[in-house]
Protein backbone atom coordinates (compact mmCIF):
# COMPACT_ATOMS: atom_id res chain seq x y z
CA UNK A 1 0.00 0.00 0.00
CA UNK A 2 1.34 3.58 -1.28
CA UNK A 3 1.79 5.96 1.78
CA UNK A 4 1.68 9.52 1.13
CA UNK A 5 2.20 12.58 3.06
CA UNK A 6 -0.73 14.69 3.66
CA UNK A 7 0.01 18.43 4.48
CA UNK A 8 -3.04 19.74 6.78
CA UNK A 9 -1.66 24.04 5.34
CA UNK A 10 -0.19 25.48 2.21
CA UNK A 11 2.07 27.45 4.11
CA UNK A 12 4.84 24.32 5.25
CA UNK A 13 4.74 22.64 1.49
CA UNK A 14 5.66 26.53 -0.04
CA UNK A 15 8.74 27.14 2.82
CA UNK A 16 10.08 23.84 2.48
CA UNK A 17 10.40 23.96 -1.14
CA UNK A 18 11.03 27.49 -0.90
CA UNK A 19 14.81 27.29 -1.06
CA UNK A 20 15.33 25.37 -3.74
CA UNK A 21 12.55 28.04 -5.52
CA UNK A 22 14.78 30.25 -4.87
CA UNK A 23 18.00 28.78 -6.16
CA UNK A 24 16.59 28.30 -9.13
CA UNK A 25 15.57 31.68 -9.54
CA UNK A 26 18.82 33.28 -9.13
CA UNK A 27 21.05 30.85 -10.36
CA UNK A 28 18.84 29.79 -13.62
CA UNK A 29 15.75 31.51 -14.40
CA UNK A 30 17.60 34.67 -14.08
CA UNK A 31 21.24 34.64 -15.94
CA UNK A 32 18.63 32.80 -18.64
CA UNK A 33 16.25 35.83 -18.72
CA UNK A 34 19.67 38.13 -18.87
CA UNK A 35 21.28 36.30 -22.02
CA UNK A 36 17.78 36.24 -23.93
CA UNK A 37 17.51 40.23 -23.59
CA UNK A 38 21.53 40.47 -24.32
CA UNK A 39 20.59 38.54 -27.09
CA UNK A 40 18.72 41.30 -28.63
CA UNK A 41 21.07 43.81 -28.15
CA UNK A 42 23.83 45.46 -29.14
CA UNK A 43 26.55 46.94 -27.01
CA UNK A 44 28.80 49.75 -28.61
CA UNK A 45 32.71 49.77 -28.84
CA UNK A 46 33.14 51.58 -25.79
CA UNK A 47 30.72 49.48 -23.83
CA UNK A 48 29.01 52.90 -23.01
CA UNK A 49 25.43 51.71 -24.00
CA UNK A 50 23.05 49.03 -25.92
CA UNK A 51 20.77 49.47 -28.27
CA UNK A 52 18.18 46.93 -29.43
CA UNK A 53 18.09 44.94 -32.56
CA UNK A 54 15.40 42.18 -32.30
CA UNK A 55 16.39 39.10 -33.77
CA UNK A 56 19.29 41.05 -36.09
CA UNK A 57 21.65 39.03 -34.05
CA UNK A 58 20.23 35.61 -34.82
CA UNK A 59 19.63 36.26 -38.38
CA UNK A 60 23.57 37.57 -38.42
CA UNK A 61 24.61 34.59 -36.50
CA UNK A 62 22.83 31.76 -39.08
CA UNK A 63 23.91 33.58 -41.66
CA UNK A 64 27.68 32.82 -40.75
CA UNK A 65 29.04 29.75 -42.36
CA UNK A 66 31.59 29.40 -39.73
CA UNK A 67 28.80 29.04 -37.08
CA UNK A 68 27.42 26.75 -39.16
CA UNK A 69 30.26 24.46 -39.05
CA UNK A 70 30.71 25.35 -35.18
CA UNK A 71 26.67 23.57 -34.99
CA UNK A 72 28.11 20.09 -36.85
CA UNK A 73 31.49 20.02 -35.24
CA UNK A 74 29.72 20.07 -31.68
CA UNK A 75 27.27 17.21 -32.51
CA UNK A 76 29.66 15.04 -33.72
CA UNK A 77 31.72 16.13 -30.79
CA UNK A 78 29.08 15.58 -28.20
CA UNK A 79 28.23 11.81 -30.28
CA UNK A 80 31.62 10.38 -29.97
CA UNK A 81 32.43 11.91 -26.18
CA UNK A 82 28.46 10.44 -25.03
CA UNK A 83 29.67 6.81 -27.55
CA UNK A 84 32.90 6.47 -26.18
CA UNK A 85 32.23 7.48 -22.29
CA UNK A 86 29.16 5.05 -22.15
CA UNK A 87 30.70 1.86 -24.21
CA UNK A 88 34.12 1.90 -21.94
CA UNK A 89 32.17 2.58 -18.85
CA UNK A 90 29.70 -0.41 -19.67
CA UNK A 91 32.33 -2.76 -20.74
CA UNK A 92 34.28 -2.09 -17.04
CA UNK A 93 30.57 -2.67 -15.38
CA UNK A 94 29.99 -5.50 -17.21
CA UNK A 95 33.76 -7.17 -15.62
CA UNK A 96 33.55 -5.00 -11.83
CA UNK A 97 29.80 -6.90 -11.40
CA UNK A 98 31.85 -10.33 -11.78
CA UNK A 99 32.93 -12.52 -8.61
CA UNK A 100 36.68 -11.51 -8.52
CA UNK A 101 38.50 -11.06 -5.34
CA UNK A 102 39.18 -7.59 -4.61
CA UNK A 103 36.49 -5.85 -6.54
CA UNK A 104 35.86 -3.66 -4.19
CA UNK A 105 39.33 -2.36 -4.51
CA UNK A 106 39.05 -2.21 -8.41
CA UNK A 107 35.26 -0.16 -8.27
CA UNK A 108 36.64 2.18 -5.92
CA UNK A 109 39.50 2.95 -8.39
CA UNK A 110 37.61 3.22 -11.51
CA UNK A 111 35.13 5.70 -9.88
CA UNK A 112 38.27 7.61 -8.20
CA UNK A 113 38.50 10.06 -12.58
CA UNK A 114 34.84 11.50 -11.77
CA UNK A 115 36.36 13.64 -8.73
CA UNK A 116 39.35 15.34 -11.18
CA UNK A 117 38.49 18.59 -12.48
CA UNK A 118 38.26 19.09 -16.53
CA UNK A 119 40.91 21.72 -16.75
CA UNK A 120 43.28 18.48 -14.69
CA UNK A 121 42.19 16.14 -16.93
CA UNK A 122 43.55 18.01 -19.88
CA UNK A 123 46.77 18.35 -18.42
CA UNK A 124 47.05 14.54 -17.46
CA UNK A 125 46.43 14.23 -20.86
CA UNK A 126 48.81 16.67 -22.30
CA UNK A 127 51.65 14.81 -20.06
CA UNK A 128 50.39 11.51 -22.10
CA UNK A 129 50.05 12.70 -25.72
CA UNK A 130 51.86 15.75 -25.80
CA UNK A 131 54.29 15.63 -28.72
CA UNK A 132 57.55 16.92 -26.76
CA UNK A 133 56.85 15.57 -23.65
CA UNK A 134 54.15 13.31 -23.66
CA UNK A 135 55.20 9.53 -23.09
CA UNK A 136 53.07 8.96 -26.05
CA UNK A 137 53.35 11.55 -28.23
CA UNK A 138 57.50 10.98 -28.26
CA UNK A 139 56.91 7.54 -28.59
CA UNK A 140 54.63 7.94 -31.76
CA UNK A 141 56.75 10.28 -33.39
CA UNK A 142 60.34 8.17 -32.46
CA UNK A 143 58.30 4.93 -34.34
CA UNK A 144 57.81 7.09 -36.70
CA UNK A 145 54.19 8.32 -36.27
CA UNK A 146 54.00 11.90 -36.98
CA UNK A 147 51.80 13.42 -33.91
CA UNK A 148 51.49 17.00 -33.39
CA UNK A 149 47.89 18.14 -31.76
CA UNK A 150 49.20 21.77 -32.58
CA UNK A 151 48.98 21.30 -36.28
CA UNK A 152 46.84 18.20 -37.26
CA UNK A 153 43.03 19.50 -36.51
CA UNK A 154 41.98 15.81 -36.56
CA UNK A 155 44.34 14.58 -33.86
CA UNK A 156 43.60 17.78 -31.82
CA UNK A 157 39.58 16.50 -32.11
CA UNK A 158 40.88 13.34 -31.53
CA UNK A 159 42.87 14.44 -28.16
CA UNK A 160 40.24 16.06 -26.91
CA UNK A 161 37.44 13.74 -27.49
CA UNK A 162 39.31 11.25 -25.64
CA UNK A 163 40.36 13.54 -22.42
CA UNK A 164 36.45 14.04 -22.60
CA UNK A 165 35.55 10.76 -22.59
CA UNK A 166 37.97 9.48 -19.79
CA UNK A 167 36.63 12.27 -17.48
CA UNK A 168 33.00 11.01 -17.95
CA UNK A 169 33.86 6.99 -17.73
CA UNK A 170 33.56 7.34 -14.01
CA UNK A 171 30.12 8.61 -13.60
CA UNK A 172 28.52 6.40 -16.42
CA UNK A 173 30.03 3.85 -14.65
CA UNK A 174 28.72 4.34 -11.35
CA UNK A 175 25.08 4.40 -12.91
CA UNK A 176 25.68 1.11 -15.29
CA UNK A 177 27.18 -1.06 -12.20
CA UNK A 178 24.37 -0.18 -10.06
CA UNK A 179 21.75 -1.33 -12.61
CA UNK A 180 23.16 -4.27 -13.76
CA UNK A 181 23.13 -5.32 -9.82
CA UNK A 182 19.78 -4.46 -10.01
CA UNK A 183 18.56 -7.17 -12.64
CA UNK A 184 17.31 -10.10 -10.65
CA UNK A 185 19.74 -12.86 -10.24
CA UNK A 186 17.08 -15.46 -11.37
CA UNK A 187 16.49 -14.01 -14.53
CA UNK A 188 20.23 -14.43 -15.87
CA UNK A 189 20.34 -17.73 -14.26
CA UNK A 190 17.28 -18.76 -16.50
CA UNK A 191 18.76 -17.30 -19.48
CA UNK A 192 22.14 -19.20 -18.80
CA UNK A 193 20.02 -22.41 -18.22
CA UNK A 194 18.29 -21.82 -21.35
CA UNK A 195 21.58 -21.72 -23.05
CA UNK A 196 21.93 -17.94 -23.53
CA UNK A 197 25.86 -17.47 -22.67
CA UNK A 198 28.36 -14.69 -23.00
CA UNK A 199 27.47 -12.10 -25.90
CA UNK A 200 23.93 -13.83 -26.79
CA UNK A 201 22.80 -13.18 -22.76
CA UNK A 202 24.13 -10.30 -22.88
CA UNK A 203 22.53 -8.68 -25.99
CA UNK A 204 19.08 -10.29 -25.51
CA UNK A 205 19.32 -9.95 -21.31
CA UNK A 206 21.31 -7.28 -19.90
CA UNK A 207 21.07 -4.90 -22.32
CA UNK A 208 17.15 -4.30 -22.64
CA UNK A 209 16.90 -4.26 -19.27
CA UNK A 210 19.65 -1.27 -18.26
CA UNK A 211 17.64 0.58 -21.31
CA UNK A 212 16.38 3.15 -18.74
CA UNK A 213 20.07 3.89 -17.68
CA UNK A 214 21.22 4.13 -20.70
CA UNK A 215 18.80 6.47 -21.41
CA UNK A 216 19.67 8.89 -18.73
CA UNK A 217 22.94 8.32 -19.15
CA UNK A 218 22.43 9.80 -22.86
CA UNK A 219 20.86 12.59 -22.20
CA UNK A 220 23.27 13.41 -19.07
CA UNK A 221 26.71 12.95 -21.22
CA UNK A 222 25.14 15.05 -24.05
CA UNK A 223 24.54 17.96 -21.66
CA UNK A 224 28.09 17.20 -20.55
CA UNK A 225 29.58 17.04 -23.46
CA UNK A 226 27.94 20.47 -25.00
CA UNK A 227 28.85 22.28 -21.32
CA UNK A 228 31.17 20.43 -19.50
CA UNK A 229 34.15 20.23 -21.70
CA UNK A 230 34.75 23.72 -22.28
CA UNK A 231 37.86 23.33 -19.74
CA UNK A 232 39.27 20.61 -21.03
CA UNK A 233 39.09 22.27 -24.61
CA UNK A 234 40.28 25.17 -23.76
CA UNK A 235 43.13 23.89 -21.72
CA UNK A 236 44.32 21.43 -24.56
CA UNK A 237 44.04 23.19 -27.75
CA UNK A 238 41.96 26.63 -26.93
CA UNK A 239 39.58 25.75 -30.39
CA UNK A 240 42.55 25.17 -32.14
CA UNK A 241 44.34 24.46 -34.34
CA UNK A 242 42.27 27.09 -36.75
CA UNK A 243 38.90 26.36 -35.48
CA UNK A 244 39.03 22.38 -35.40
CA UNK A 245 38.26 22.20 -31.91
CA UNK A 246 35.91 25.14 -31.44
CA UNK A 247 32.69 23.84 -30.29
CA UNK A 248 29.55 26.29 -29.29
CA UNK A 249 30.44 26.76 -25.90
CA UNK A 250 34.05 27.90 -26.88
CA UNK A 251 32.22 29.92 -29.27
CA UNK A 252 30.79 31.57 -27.44
CA UNK A 253 33.47 32.54 -24.56
CA UNK A 254 35.67 33.03 -27.19
CA UNK A 255 33.14 35.86 -28.79
CA UNK A 256 31.72 36.42 -25.88
CA UNK A 257 35.09 37.09 -23.41
CA UNK A 258 37.80 37.83 -26.28
CA UNK A 259 36.30 39.68 -29.04
CA UNK A 260 33.78 41.76 -27.25
CA UNK A 261 30.59 40.57 -28.78
CA UNK A 262 28.18 40.23 -25.87
CA UNK A 263 25.43 40.26 -28.13
CA UNK A 264 26.37 37.75 -30.80
CA UNK A 265 27.77 35.73 -28.01
CA UNK A 266 24.44 35.84 -26.13
CA UNK A 267 22.53 34.50 -28.96
CA UNK A 268 24.98 31.75 -29.05
CA UNK A 269 24.19 30.92 -25.85
CA UNK A 270 20.28 31.08 -26.39
CA UNK A 271 20.88 28.63 -29.42
CA UNK A 272 22.88 26.36 -27.40
CA UNK A 273 20.52 26.40 -24.55
CA UNK A 274 17.41 25.90 -26.87
CA UNK A 275 19.20 23.16 -28.65
CA UNK A 276 19.77 21.36 -25.26
CA UNK A 277 16.49 21.55 -24.41
CA UNK A 278 14.68 20.32 -27.60
CA UNK A 279 16.90 17.08 -27.52
CA UNK A 280 16.19 16.44 -24.14
CA UNK A 281 12.87 16.59 -24.50
CA UNK A 282 12.51 14.65 -27.84
CA UNK A 283 14.58 12.03 -26.04
CA UNK A 284 12.07 11.85 -23.01
CA UNK A 285 9.21 12.07 -25.32
CA UNK A 286 10.57 9.05 -28.10
CA UNK A 287 12.99 7.03 -26.50
CA UNK A 288 11.05 7.05 -23.17
CA UNK A 289 8.11 5.04 -24.03
CA UNK A 290 10.20 2.44 -25.87
CA UNK A 291 12.08 2.10 -22.26
CA UNK A 292 8.98 2.15 -20.48
CA UNK A 293 6.97 -0.78 -22.88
Amino acid sequence: MERRTIFGGRLLPALLVLPQLVLTLFFFYWPAAEAVWSSMTTTDPFGQGSVFVGLDNFKELFGDPLYLQAIFRTIGFCLAVSALAMAVALLLAVFADREIRGRAIYRTLLIWPYAVAPALSAVLFLFLLNPQVGLIGRWLNRHGIRWDYHLDGGQALLMVVLASAWKQVSYNFIFYLAGLQSIPRAVVEAARMDGARGWRRFRTITFPLLAPTTFFLLVVNLVYAAFDTFGVIFAITQGGPGKSTETLVVKVYRDGMINQDIGGSSAQSVVLMLGVILVTAVQFRFMGRRTSA
